[in-house]
């Protein structure tokens, strides 16, 4: 996939993760891959680009002795999930459009 398209992608799993509810970093990796490959290398910059658009919030909690972060989705990121889905609806008949006009053959 194209790194642009799968970063616009990314963004929108990790935010429908959390409208799910808050979550912390390893069990977004855990749901998010489920239909996308991510890594931490990728998640923590994304989460952070997510926080400063104003897309998400996080706080901290104690678990098991350890400090762990949470992050939770804001209405901005609501909405960046409904801007999505309306888009998509374009996607699908511009998918549609090129798919019907798509040659079988080889190009001559």
């Amino acid at each position: 996939m194209d790194t642009q398209r799968k970063k616009g992608v990314l963004d929108v799993c990790v935010l429908s993760v959390l409208q799910r509810g808050p979550s912390y970093g390893y069990m977004i990796i855990g749901e998010v891959s489920k239909c996308i490959e991510i890594s931490e290398s990728t998640l923590y910059p994304l989460l952070k680009r997510l926080e400063n658009a104003g897309c998400l919030t996080t706080y901290k909690k104690d678990y098991n002795g350890r400090v762990r972060k949470y992050y939770q989705i804001t209405d901005t990121g609501l909405q960046r999930i409904n801007e999505f889905l309306d888009e998509w609806e374009e996607m699908k008949s511009i998918y549609q459009f090129v798919h019907e006009n798509a040659k079988t053959d080889t190009v001559e």
